[in-house]
């Protein structure tokens, strides 16, 4: 899928997160209901990391656009070494490695011990990070007509706030994990739960895409998981913009008032 269907459909997963955590006894502060959607409609861009024209490349300027290059070459060295018989040969790495459920849990879960050690500063930068990636997902009509550093300061501007309001007291800082030390430690949650949600997207695509490496399944080690082919659909095509897209969006309302108990 493209980048704007990709951020939706994470936002739209966190808020589902919300309801349904709501309806277990967990129910979310407003600021992580918030900052997780956010979140997560950031994270379901990164996996792109490994292809040079997808929108997470021009989200940091050449910074960004060096940092995909790389990983293309990582992610085409790990495909070439771990593939077997019946995986093709491939040119590059896009959707290989960044595509699958392990490359979630590791960064999610990078990302948390980054949050609960670093403290305010790398709480900052993951936000800023992920602020500046919804905004190009969520807002992707007006992020590509402004400047690049317009939209790096509105990132800036919003974790700053929402950072603030994350410390206050019952602002969700401790949410779900409550011993002391754990503060934040949630936050891995929507990057990893984007990720997913991305690889899921694309797995409905035409190409399908390798969520369970490294698990074998038949001859091959990087299967293309997806549904029946008369189901697939064409990254970009009508069925994105017209059904799915849509779709996201009325999810991701009635995730937020089951989130907030309006349901």
């Amino acid at each position: 899928m493209m980048g704007p269907a990709h951020s939706l459909s994470g936002a739209a997963a966190w808020l589902g997160v919300g309801a349904a955590a709501f309806a277990v006894g967990h129910p979310m502060p407003w600021p992580v209901l918030v900052v997780g959607a956010l979140i997560c409609a950031g994270a379901a861009l990164a996996p792109d990391l490994d292809h040079k024209s997808a929108t997470i490349s021009r989200s940091f300027g050449p910074l960004s656009r060096m940092l995909c290059e790389i990983v293309d070459k990582i992610s085409h060295a790990v495909y070439n070494a771990t593939r077997m018989r019946g995986d093709p040969r491939r040119s590059g790495g896009h959707r290989t490695l960044t595509h699958t459920w392990l490359w979630a849990v590791l960064v999610g879960a990078g990302m948390s011990l980054l949050a609960v050690r670093g403290g305010r500063w790398a709480v900052l930068g993951i936000l800023f990070v992920h602020m500046v990636l919804a905004i190009e997902g969520l807002l992707w009509r007006a992020a590509r007509v402004s400047s690049d550093i317009l939209v790096w300061l509105l990132g800036a501007t919003v974790a700053w706030i929402m950072a603030g309001v994350l410390e206050q007291p019952g602002g969700g800082a401790g949410w779900l994990f409550t011993e002391p030390g754990q503060q934040y430690l949630w936050l891995g949650l929507p990057i990893i739960l984007g990720a997913l949600v991305h690889d899921i997207g694309d797995a409905l695509t035409v190409s399908g895409c390798p969520i369970l490496w490294p698990i074998p399944i038949g001859r091959k080690r990087w299967y293309p998981v997806g549904p029946p082919k008369g189901m697939r659909f064409r990254a970009g095509s009508w069925v994105e913009l017209k059904v799915l897209m849509p779709a996201f969006m009325l999810l991701g309302g009635i995730g937020c008032l089951g989130a907030l108990g309006y349901l």
